[in-house]
């Protein structure tokens, strides 16, 4: 494949044989040498398929399942579809940032029974259950009604809403299988496995005033991250539609260059189901972090008596139907997010009203041990990305490798020396998180930076961290 460099931090995978555009890549050359060829590959796929506007790889951009995680992916409404592949099977896997308005000094030596408090609070590893039991009837009116529907139930503030994504629900009759409900009943307030987190961190460094002001964030300051989705039931309805599509449309699996991207086609019955229960995903998954963060809010109030208002909170994996400007006209698109993060600029409806003025707040975690970032969406990603950035450093190792490569005690020390302290569910799953097993995020934000489609707000440091 040839790949022409743009500008510094612009590439473009030049169209050939049955492409039908050529995909932009946001990439550094220092990272450009770390993609495997896997991932272009994946790309050129992509933009085969009926309907697509456009293909973009972000810095982040590592191997995935049909699609690379760290691309986004928009499609013509009238002549595409949507592709549960495309999205991912972790539907809503997103992060979101509390604020604690202590500062570092105040939590001092007390670093420890926070993160063991939530611990105790917030289950996580693979297979726990919630400790906070819903009814079926419950769980049903939490798919259809999002953070919205918890508020209500006291599982929050009145503000957290308007600091989520989509206010933290998506219209839905929340038509899923009952393998999906099953598995997704006793889930809700749950962290998972895999690179899922709750990590407390300090402000560092404050890189753009206005915007730290306007997010409430200064220098010194501790918040609270929390990085998981929407474990089993989202897998499953996944897992549910790709199944439906190749037993229904064995003719589009057969005609596409990888059967691992199988779509709903515009206008069949399957593009209103999966679309639908890709929603209900997505409020499980808005609702599972705000029951967790009513869980860290609880551990807070028992070690600091302290009230920790949301920032922000944002999807990774998701499809949003949009009207976007595609080469200079206002069209009408699936945006698929894989990987990826919303990063709209300033003044756009979507972003809250006490935000509007600067952007919407975009979370970058790093690797675990490493700095995370928040940094702000502009108008330049909004006519170049469809409004997206990266969503963190991105994988350098599998996870196999890792493994193989580094030990639990030695992340642990390692984490100890660096001033983080660790607790993890389930044996190995801090090798696999290794800090080496993941690309360098200060290099992913500057790649952001440098092509103008984010702008770096503040600089967080780890104090400690929960791992499923």
């Amino acid at each position: 494949m040839k790949i022409k460099k743009i500008s510094e931090f612009v590439f473009e995978l030049q169209k050939e044989g049955k492409m039908n555009v050529s995909p932009l890549l946001f990439l550094s050359d220092e990272l450009m040498q770390n993609v495997d060829a896997g991932s272009f590959e994946q790309l050129a796929n992509i933009s085969t398929l009926p309907g697509v506007q456009s293909v973009i790889g972000l810095p982040d951009i590592h191997y995935g399942y049909g699609a690379p995680i760290g691309s986004v992916a928009a499609f013509d409404v009238n002549e595409g579809g949507v592709s549960p592949g495309m999205c991912g099977f972790d539907i809503n896997c997103g992060v979101r940032l509390l604020r604690t308005e202590l500062s570092v000094k105040d939590v001092g030596h007390k670093i420890k029974n926070l993160m063991d408090e939530i611990f105790k609070l917030v289950p996580a590893g693979v297979g726990k259950k919630s400790k906070l039991k819903f009814s079926r009837g419950e769980f049903m009116n939490i798919l259809q009604g999002g953070v919205q529907y918890l508020i209500k139930k006291g599982y929050g503030y009145d503000s957290d809403v308007e600091h989520i994504e989509e206010n933290g629900r998506m219209e839905t009759d929340a038509n899923v299988s009952e393998k999906a409900i099953s598995r997704g009943l006793h889930q809700l307030g749950t962290l998972g496995a895999g690179n899922h987190f709750v990590e407390v961190q300090a402000i560092e460094h404050i890189l753009d005033k206005k915007a730290a002001k306007a997010f409430g964030l200064f220098e010194g300051e501790v918040v609270v991250m929390i990085h998981t989705g929407s474990r089993g039931f989202g897998h499953q309805v996944a897992t549910d539609f790709v199944r439906i599509l190749n037993e229904r449309h064995p003719e589009i699996a057969k005609s596409i260059p990888d059967p691992e991207l199988i779509y709903a086609p515009t206008g069949s019955k399957e593009e209103e189901e999966y679309f639908d229960a890709m929603k209900a995903a997505a409020n499980f998954a808005w609702a599972n972090r705000q029951l967790i963060t009513h869980q860290v809010r609880r551990a807070l109030k028992n070690v600091f008596n302290v009230e920790a208002p949301l920032v922000y909170d944002l999807a990774h994996n998701i499809i949003k139907r949009r009207k976007h400007f595609v080469n200079g006209k206002k069209k009408d698109v699936y945006v698929h997010r894989k990987g990826a993060t919303r990063a709209f600029g300033p003044n756009e409806p979507e972003v809250p009203k006490d935000y509007r003025s600067v952007g919407q707040p975009v979370l970058l975690p790093g690797s675990m041990g490493t700095h995370s970032y928040v940094m702000v969406g502009t108008e330049l990603a909004m006519k170049k990305t469809f409004g997206s950035i990266a969503h963190g450093a991105g994988r350098a190792l599998s996870r196999n490798k890792a493994t193989s490569r580094f030990t639990d005690s030695e992340i642990i020390d390692e984490l100890k020396s660096r001033g983080v302290y660790a607790r993890s569910a389930s044996k190995g799953m801090l090798s696999e998180e290794a800090p080496e097993a993941y690309k360098d995020v200060s290099e992913v934000v500057r790649v952001c930076e440098g092509s103008g489609i984010a702008k770096a707000v503040a600089k967080m440091r780890p104090l400690g961290v929960v791992k499923g």
